[in-house]
């Protein structure tokens, strides 16, 4: 897929987890087992920027890291940041790439309360000086969800732990490790979901995944959804002919959709194996002619295939 195409669908799954129904959902299946805990009402959209200067005695870096969803939820008098990171490829740094989201998070609430006690120097003792902030001054908590969207399981790290080289027992017992939460779309049954959304969005494309079309058409044979879930489960599963489906508002059955969507595997798959065998005799020495011949194709068809797959296969 083009990029410019990738770059739209991306704003697809961002777009549908800005909505506070189906973010509070997501969060309360994940970290309160389907309890409702966080109420949509409770949340609010939070800059998704976490770019951050990092300053040492002499040293400075400048850090730009932009991340998919962010919202602040309150709680009382407090509240917590929530975060969210689609992921549709294996990450080998994952653990540590949502680490340095985080930390960036923090340091930016670190130096939001260094600007605050700045003026207030005159009244701090000593060591909060030193520090920039007074020793009742707290950091809000940070929440992220790494959530894995591919029909291939997550055989990478999960947290920063997996990413070490071993070391001996007595070093490991005091290393300060950092999990990362990761939620698999393909194995997704043990969550609880309420929002009806949310629930068709994974019910659906974990059954894709696992080839289940039957249980698909059982269950959502009468039930219509809208354009926009049937972008994002296209999206989810990578298939291109949902997303324009779901684009172009040409069906809402979700049946319908799996129907041209079959078929869009099938013909996918076959012209695959067409330029499998066309490539095998390219390169075996066959020239377009013989190829043609051979396969009962046309020429004109054969150097289609030969410039089309030729970087791919």
């Amino acid at each position: 897929m083009a990029g410019r195409n990738a770059t739209k669908a991306d704003v697809i799954l961002k777009d549908f987890w800005r909505q506070n129904e189906r973010f509070a959902d997501l969060f309360n299946a994940v970290i309160f087992h389907g309890k409702q805990v966080i109420k949509p009402e409770d949340l609010t959209e939070r800059d998704t920027d976490m770019s951050g200067i990092i300053q040492f005695k002499g040293y400075q870096e400048t850090l730009e890291r932009t991340r998919d969803v962010v919202k602040k939820m309150a709680y009382g008098v407090e509240f917590a940041v929530l975060g969210i990171e689609s992921q549709q490829k294996i990450h080998y740094a994952m653990p540590l790439r949502t680490m340095l989201y985080d930390s960036l998070g923090y340091l930016k609430e670190y130096q939001e309360i260094t600007r605050i006690r700045k003026a207030e120097r005159g009244k701090m003792t000593e060591d909060e000086f030193l520090s920039k902030m007074k020793k009742e001054d707290r950091l809000h908590p940070i929440i992220s969800i790494v959530l894995y969207y591919s029909e291939k399981s997550w055989d990478g790290p999960t947290c920063l732990r997996d990413m070490i080289v071993e070391m001996p027992e007595e070093m490991e017992r005091i290393f300060s490790d950092y999990k990362m939460n990761l939620v698999q779309i393909r194995k997704s049954e043990q969550y609880t979901f309420h929002n009806e959304d949310v629930k068709a969005v994974f019910e659906i494309s974990r059954e894709i995944f696992n080839g289940n079309l039957d249980k698909i058409n059982e269950r959502y044979r009468n039930r219509d959804l809208t354009a926009e879930l049937i972008m994002v489960i296209g999206k989810i599963t990578d298939s291109e002919e949902l997303v324009r489906q779901g684009r172009i508002e040409e069906v809402t059955n979700m049946c319908t959709a799996l129907e041209k969507w079959e078929k869009e595997n099938i013909e996918r798959g076959t012209k695959r194996g067409i330029a499998k065998m066309v490539l095998t005799l390219l390169k075996k020495g066959k020239t377009v002619k013989e190829t043609a011949d051979l396969l009962d194709l046309t020429e004109e068809y054969v150097r289609k295939i030969q410039e089309e797959f030729r970087n791919v296969m």
